[in-house]
């Protein structure tokens, strides 16, 4: 009995450093996330997602927002009494004497409350528990201002987006803000400055998918939706841009979409059923700011069929992450509370101006970023 139990305490105790090093040191493959780590974290979110709907939303968006730090926590846990929980066996099977004081023991020698007793066996299994649990501490020590780091970062983008487009952000606000101002050159740029957040955001969200549900400090703010909006103006910039004209609208569209489709397969989803964010009305709007500040946008229909297509690429993979970590995606347009296509809201560019009276009363002059059309 006691050889079993000994031989099941090293087994426990492979298991847990093998999934403690996977997700504390290794970046992680797309395809191989660590089961216990994923289990528990599906395990303690879905309930925790479902009591967030009986509540009312400012207080389910804080709820939600203590998951993520709180799943953490719960993985350390689990992960730690796993493993004074394998030694207790393996001193058991080893040393004998009541499994009881065994793994009280084994608990004081992890936690280096106190140092191994017993026979020379009892000392060595002793002396590596001690040193397992030194490096459990050192590394949860590295390993949380890196978690923090990446939050930090994804946020910093996420509110200077805010700024440009809107919160929540909305492609139409970013396109008309830059668009106009020097043609398609505005827009490169700020392509151009996405394309690296896009693929930090892979990265990091790939090695530490836990901070896919640290959510935004703001309530109408999050990471999906800005991952989506820039998305949304790259296809929108290729479908009624010349071909080959806005190279960084291809760049930022292809890891925007692999970033995506990435996540979506990190916490296996599939991709889910689109609800319609993009109206035929919204669609005549935004090619109404692209035809007004170009003079080489392609035509209208080719430009709706080429949007079509592109968006079939990543809005699956987005709405089912959006539905999983209950994050709402962006609209094309702002709307306002009434319903009504209206201000993009505080910090847009200074203005808060009014896209569709705009478009409708013939009102975009040069000095609100579009020139007038000949």
């Amino acid at each position: 009995m006691r050889l079993v139990a000994g031989i099941f305490g090293v087994a426990v105790i492979l298991v847990m450093l093998s999934e403690f090093f996977v997700t504390f040191l290794l970046p992680r493959r797309v395809r191989r996330d660590p089961r216990i780590a994923r289990g528990l974290g599906r395990l303690l979110w879905l309930p925790w997602r479902a009591l967030s709907r009986r509540l009312s939303p400012a207080l389910a968006d804080t709820w939600l927002g203590f998951f993520g730090p709180f799943a953490l926590l719960f993985q350390l846990i689990v992960w730690t009494l796993g493993l004074m929980v394998g030694y207790g066996l393996l001193e058991w099977g080893a040393v004998g004497g009541s499994f009881g004081a065994r793994l009280l023991s084994s608990s004081g020698v992890f936690l280096s409350a106190e140092g191994p007793s017993g026979s020379t066996t009892g000392h060595l299994i002793g002396l590596f528990e001690a040193a397992t649990g030194v490096g459990v501490v050192f590394i949860v020590i590295g390993y949380l201002p890196a978690v923090y780091a990446s939050f930090s970062r994804r946020e910093t983008a996420v509110s200077q987006l805010a700024t440009r487009a809107g919160s929540p952000p909305a492609a139409g606000v970013l396109l008309h803000q830059a668009i106009g101002r020097q043609r398609w050159r505005e827009l490169e740029r700020e392509l151009q400055s996405w394309e690296e957040w896009a693929a930090e955001l892979m990265e990091t969200h790939l090695s530490y998918p836990l901070l896919g549900f640290y959510r935004s400090q703001h309530v109408n703010q999050n990471w999906l939706a800005a991952l989506t909006a820039m998305v949304d103006v790259s296809a929108f910039v290729k479908a009624t841009a010349p071909e080959g004209k806005v190279p960084p609208a291809d760049v930022t569209f292809a890891i925007g979409r692999h970033a995506l489709a990435d996540l979506a397969l990190q916490f296996r989803l599939a991709p889910g059923v689109v609800q319609e964010r993009l109206t035929a009305d919204d669609f005549d709007q935004l090619y109404a700011i692209v035809e007004t500040a170009t003079d080489d946008s392609v035509g209208r229909e080719t430009a709706h069929d080429r949007l079509r297509e592109l968006r079939e690429q990543y809005e699956p993979n987005a709405e089912a992450l959006g539905r999983f970590l209950a994050l709402d995606l962006p609209r094309w347009l702002p709307v306002e509370r009434g319903g009504s296509v209206g201000k993009p809201g505080v910090g847009v560019g200074g203005y808060g101006r009014d896209l569709v009276g705009q478009l409708a009363g013939g009102k975009i002059r040069e000095r609100d970023g579009l020139e007038n059309s000949p």
